[in-house]
């Protein structure tokens, strides 16, 4: 395979996930993981340039972004557990309640 192949699978990953952010407005699970989605894609493209260039730096920043991603699902996670405990439903269009 080449690089074209390869930076296509990235996009398509990239696409589904930002497929999986506007066409799914109601489950804000499904929303994560469609976010996390988006930046292993990001993080693929990363690793292809970095095999293509012979440079590490790439594999360096795909190795912080995913630290990164896994805290923010952390969180994020963490964060829908108390929300669900508080109201009893995890729906986004009740989330605008937390504002103020």
């Amino acid at each position: 395979m080449n690089l074209v192949q390869y930076l296509t699978v990235s996009i398509i990953l990239f696409l589904l996930g930002l497929s999986g952010i506007f066409l799914n407005r109601r489950n804000l699970i499904i929303m994560l993981m469609s976010i996390e989605l988006m930046l292993l894609a990001v993080n693929l493209t990363f690793l292809i340039f970095s095999v293509y260039l012979d440079d590490l730096v790439g594999e360096i920043f795909a190795l912080l972004v995913l630290t990164v991603a896994a805290a923010e699902s952390a969180i994020g996670l963490a964060l829908l557990v108390v929300y669900y405990r508080v109201r009893g439903h995890i729906s986004i269009e009740f989330i605008n309640l937390l504002k103020g």
